[in-house]
């Protein structure tokens, strides 16, 4: 039989686990260990990426609207305020649903950063995702991208980044312009990129009479999705006693079809007439909220027509995340 070869320790170069790019999983572990990628840390990765954080965005002003911007907003921009100075050089911080070639942020050339909310991520918690990317992206050189990588699991989150009393003020664009100052002398590149994402775009409104509820119109009907901060199953009971009594709707022709879970969130659903505006919507979304409000302080035993209502609502439910 072969004798084995001893195994020699050489010298490698020990790199920082935020520095560890990700490789193919039998592929040498680029840390220098010696052992492949899956059994070094690939399997730090691989815990990640399994504790997946319920409510990403918990504790950050209007949590509904980083859902809705998450998942449903198609084109939408917000200036974010950190806790500590901006640095040298870095005159404002954008968060944007999505940004040109889907970079996870970009450092425009003026030395301002762009921060994208919809792209994959490489662990389960999108906010620590995010935090490691704006805080590379404001020390990246101007005028470039910032690639995705897999955060530091002890690195920070966007809780800890930004400011807690900052307002959170959506503005939601009919297109993808914001991507480049002039657009008339951008790259070939981009200039495709921003052609298709505004051919894709589905023109949305943000409701300005309620929280985190947005107008949409597509080709069949319109819709208003309402992200919703109240528990889960509270929320439930007080719809299922609205629709119940008829009183769920947003108007004539309106309907409550259903929701659909966000991370952590509840998004009640209402079909509209194609005719039906979001400024239409702006009264009669106002007046549910009333009524809903009326809804979740009973915590009376539902009625059998309140149960199969509530029953309806659950088996047309879904999870996006």
């Amino acid at each position: 039989m072969a004798k084995k070869r001893p195994q020699t320790k050489a010298k490698q170069p020990q790199l920082k686990d935020g520095e560890i790019p990700v490789v193919g999983a039998r592929e040498p572990c680029p840390c220098g260990s010696g052992r492949r990628y899956k059994a070094c840390h690939g399997r730090v990765a691989a815990h990640a990426v399994t504790e997946l954080v319920q409510r990403p965005f918990e504790g950050l002003p209007s949590e509904g609207d980083w859902v809705a911007l998450r998942e449903l907003v198609p084109a939408a921009t917000v200036e974010l305020k950190l806790k500590e100075s901006l640095p040298e050089g870095v005159p404002s911080v954008t968060l944007a649903t999505v940004l040109p070639m889907a970079w996870p942020a970009l450092r425009r050339d003026d030395g301002s950063v762009l921060i994208g909310l919809q792209n994959d991520t490489a662990s389960g918690d999108i906010s620590r995702d995010l935090a490691d990317t704006l805080q590379r992206a404001l020390t990246a050189q101007p005028g470039t991208p910032v690639q995705g990588r897999r955060a530091p699991a002890d690195g920070p989150r966007l809780q800890e980044l930004l400011d807690p009393e900052g307002a959170f003020e959506p503005v939601v664009h009919s297109g993808f312009e914001f991507w480049v100052p002039d657009a008339e002398h951008s790259t070939p590149e981009v200039a495709a990129s921003l052609e298709r994402a505004n051919a894709a775009a589905i023109p949305t409104v943000k409701l300005s009479g309620v929280d985190a509820a947005y107008w949409c119109e597509t080709p069949d009907k319109n819709h208003l999705r309402w992200v919703m901060p109240y528990p889960e199953e509270q929320l439930l009971d007080a719809l299922a006693r609205l629709h119940a009594a008829g009183r769920s709707n947003l108007g004539e022709g309106t309907r409550l079809v259903g929701s659909f879970r966000a991370h952590g969130l509840t998004v009640p659903v209402w079909d509209l007439p194609t005719g039906v505006t979001a400024d239409d919507v702006e009264k009669p979304a106002a007046e549910f909220a009333e009524r809903l409000a009326t809804a979740l302080a009973s915590d009376a035993p539902l009625t059998p027509d309140e149960r199969r209502a509530r029953g309806g609502l659950t088996n047309r439910q879904v999870t996006l995340s």
